[in-house]
């Protein structure tokens, strides 16, 4: 796979991932999967995805907006009614194809009818994804994306996608031209779950498998009891917090890759937002999360949710990939370095916005756990070996803090730069949580 370069516009982060599902019959390894002009699922399925072919743009002209139309070299939809939907999102044919240019999306809200402004779509997503060479990045089902957007319970759309403007100072360049196969994907995320009553110390992956909707917070005696490990060992591990499982944010099990993938160990812990916006409530946050993990599956082709945990703005913490909350679960969040690490997703946008302290909090508390378990130590360094990014060449040792950002290890302004700042603050408290 050929290294992904950052345009001048700057990458920022949002979610990914990576064994895809099985490609059509008869399909070459690398040939792109096209998808239907217009495609939906039944209304009665948990959950559902729409996906609309995007047409040629008319010429520049006025909307009732009082602002002008994207130029005619763009992509897009005119206002439409459409089934319910909360999260909406850009793919297109080719994963190794960058969308250099604006991604734009306006909602109708079901509650009160009023259209929303014009809300840009993050659209550099390739820095998320399983490294090169590997089964899930060479299947040929993966698709091109932008980051996708909570929106909320909407009933109307309209989308434009530009070309990014040539260089002024050629005046022969053309406009850099879009991917092929653009399609506005509009996911409903499906109601969620009933609730179930926690778990106790009984082995937290057994528990997860056996359907607990929350494995609770334990003491630090519990934590090292249910680990296997005794006082003698003088283990430096932080109390397990509380961990709302798949089942407990309402994942459907049935959409997603069954087989598992797993790395040797837990050596760092990559931090993320999830570029998803902030204009959701902490009762929603099961929502984004089924959004997310429907949008990467059914929209992207990818085999499961990319992140290994993600974490609210309210501090709850979620099972992420599944395959066991205390395992080293190989994931697709850090292109080039998702061997032997974690991925962690924030909720949100965090480039100007500065992240809730209670989530930071979090992300503490979980790598003292998780990191832990494996022996790592926060407040250190790792060496790790690159897969392949626009950073780092492959095979190239890294020297990387055992908790980093996204930013570490590819080119992107993920986590964005207000939770970046607060990196140091989660690595001191989490080796604190450990007994450092």
């Amino acid at each position: 796979m050929r290294a992904f370069i950052a345009s001048s516009m700057g990458v920022t982060c949002a979610a990914a991932l990576v064994l895809p599902l099985a490609a059509p019959a008869g399909a070459a390894p690398d040939a792109p999967v096209h998808r239907p002009a217009e495609a939906s699922e039944p209304a009665d399925l948990p959950g559902s995805t729409q996906s609309l072919a995007l047409d040629p743009l008319s010429s520049p002209s006025v909307r009732a907006t009082g602002e002008p139309a994207a130029p005619a070299a763009g992509q897009g939809l005119s206002e439409r009614d459409v089934r319910p939907f909360s999260m909406v999102g850009v793919v297109w044919d080719d994963v190794d194809t960058e969308l250099h240019g604006t991604a734009q999306v306006r909602t109708r809200a079901t509650a009160t009818g009023r259209w929303s402004g014009w809300q840009d779509l993050e659209t550099h997503n390739a820095e998320h994804s399983a490294d090169a060479g590997t089964a899930e990045r060479d299947s040929g089902a993966v698709r091109g994306s932008t980051a996708p957007l909570w929106v909320g319970a909407s009933d109307g759309v309209e989308v434009r996608v530009s070309p990014e403007a040539p260089d002024t100072r050629d005046a022969s360049a053309a406009p850099v031209p879009l991917p092929a196969g653009l399609h506005l994907e509009l996911v409903d995320p499906g109601e969620d779950p009933q609730e179930a009553p926690d778990t106790g110390a009984a082995g937290a992956d057994r528990a997860a498998r056996t359907g607990a909707a929350v494995l609770p917070a334990l003491t630090r005696q519990e934590t090292e009891a249910d680990a296997g490990l005794t006082r003698a060992a003088k283990p430096y591990i932080g109390p397990r917090p509380r961990i709302v499982t798949r089942k407990g944010w309402g994942a459907d099990e049935k959409i997603r890759e069954k087989a598992f993938a797993y790395t040797k160990t837990v050596k760092a812990a990559f931090v993320h937002h999830s570029a998803t916006g902030n204009n959701y409530s902490c009762s929603q946050a099961p929502s984004v999360l089924r959004g997310i993990y429907r949008y990467h599956v059914k929209s992207n082709g990818w085999r499961d949710l990319g992140y290994n945990f993600a974490v609210d703005k309210c501090g709850n913490i979620y099972e992420g990939r599944a395959g066991g909350v205390t395992k080293a679960v190989m994931g697709a969040h850090t292109l080039g370095f998702n061997t032997n690490t974690m991925g962690i997703a924030v909720l949100g946008t965090f480039s100007s916005s500065n992240p809730p302290a209670a989530a930071v909090t979090a992300v503490a508390k979980l790598t003292a756990w998780k990191l832990g378990l494996f022996g790592a130590n926060p407040k250190g360094k790792v060496t790790l070996v690159s897969g392949g990014s626009n950073k780092y060449k492959k095979g190239k040792k890294v020297k990387l803090n055992v908790i980093s950002g996204h930013r570490d290890g590819f080119a992107t302004e993920c986590p964005g730069a207000r939770l970046y700042k607060k990196l140091g603050t989660a690595r001191t408290s989490s080796a604190r949580l450990q007994g450092r």
